[in-house]
Formats: C-alpha cells, sequence, structure tokens
C-alpha cells in the first residue's frame, strides 16, 4: 500500500516533503504533481528504481523517453554539453514552466541512460516538485501517468490516481488537482529548436 501525502502547492510542509524524500531515497516511487499532468518519479541514483519505472511503462530501460526534474537551471551541466547562449536564453525565458527541453547529454549521465546522445529536462513551475529535488540533491527522473480512459488522458483527482496506483508505488502526493494538459516538448539540441509536442507550454519562448 502506498501513503497518500497530502502536500500544499503554496505552502509545502517541509516534514511531508522529508518524508517523500527518504522515501525516493530508499528507492521507492512517488507520484507527485507538476505545472501540468501528475508525474510518477523516482531518485536517478537509484537503478532498481528506474527499472521498476520502466516495468510499470512497459519498456526497456535503456530506451525509456523519461525526463529529468531539476529545481532550477543550476543542474544543467551535470548531464548537459556545454550549449550555446541562444539556447541558454530559451531556457532562462520558460523555466521554470510547462515545458521539457529535449538537450545535448555528456558523459556524466548515469550508466543506464550513457547510450542516450539527449535527455529531457523539466524545471516545473510547481513547489512541490523543485523542493523534493532541492532535498534530494539530484534531479528525480519521471514520466507522465496516462490513463487507459480514451476521453481522459490524464487523471487530475489525486485520489483516483491513489486508488489505481496504490499497490505499484510507494506513495501518492495529494498537491491538489492537476492539469490535463501535457507540458510542450521542444527539441534543442541542434541548431534549430524544433517543437515536438505542443502542449500548455506557449511558443512564445522561442
Amino acid at each position: 500500500m502506498a501513503e497518500f501525502i497530502k502536500i500544499y502547492d503554496e505552502n509545502p510542509n517541509p516534514k511531508e516533503i522529508a518524508k517523500v524524500v527518504k522515501i525516493l531515497r530508499n528507492g521507492g516511487l512517488v507520484i507527485y504533481p507538476t505545472d501540468t499532468v501528475y508525474g510518477l518519479g523516482c531518485d536517478i541514483t537509484n537503478t532498481k528504481a528506474l527499472e521498476r519505472i520502466a516495468r510499470i511503462k512497459g519498456v526497456k530501460l535503456e530506451k525509456a523517453n523519461f525526463s529529468f526534474i531539476c529545481a532550477d537551471l543550476s543542474n544543467l551541466s551535470d548531464y548537459v554539453r556545454q550549449i550555446d547562449t541562444a539556447t541558454f536564453k530559451i531556457l532562462k525565458r520558460a523555466l521554470p514552466g510547462p515545458y521539457t527541453f529535449i538537450l545535448p547529454g555528456n558523459n556524466s549521465l548515469p550508466k543506464v541512460f550513457k547510450k542516450k546522445k539527449t535527455v529531457g529536462i523539466r524545471v516545473p513551475d510547481n513547489a512541490i516538485a523543485r523542493l523534493l529535488v532541492e532535498e534530494l540533491g539530484n534531479p528525480i527522473v519521471s514520466t507522465s501517468i496516462y490513463d487507459e480512459d480514451e476521453v481522459i488522458e490524464y487523471t487530475t483527482d489525486p485520489e483516483l490516481i491513489y486508488e489505481k496506483w496504490d499497490n505499484l508505488v510507494d506513495a501518492v502526493i495529494d498537491g491538489g488537482y492537476g492539469d490535463n494538459q501535457p507540458s510542450t516538448v521542444i527539441d534543442l539540441s541542434d541548431y534549430e529548436p524544433e517543437v515536438i509536442r505542443e502542449g500548455k507550454g506557449s511558443l512564445d519562448v522561442l
């Protein structure tokens, strides 16, 4: 059974944040709110946890396109190759916000992602998500939680999410209703920005 933990986005309780971070450090899987849809995440340094997420999603870990949730842009150089000024300006304009930016990965990527040439970086405009990463001390690897319902692609009610996922994960954070629109995905790994998916984030940042 997963823990169901209420945390308020406006004023996250440090005790509750610490409780979730402990679960992440111990290799747990956590469903948490972002500025778009709810995400399923784990500690980037925990291979067993990464494998669990890949199994749930039905993908091979090496081939999975997970996002890295960062607290701000200061972690970027840990996993991303040097980027040019124009690219950095786009990131500064857009983040924190509802975007996933695909950037060229560097040699410091965790072993399971070593073959990947690019990584998806997210800095959500959500205090809970960013505090979790800050407290943890490294990015959370994350994927959106889809719904099998053909009409509603993403479940927005944390209680319904908990009902569905409580046997698969270790904690579900109730951070209020989520959005049902995913992030806008923009590839900045090449010379010209390329919009891969138009979601909640406006394209005016380009």
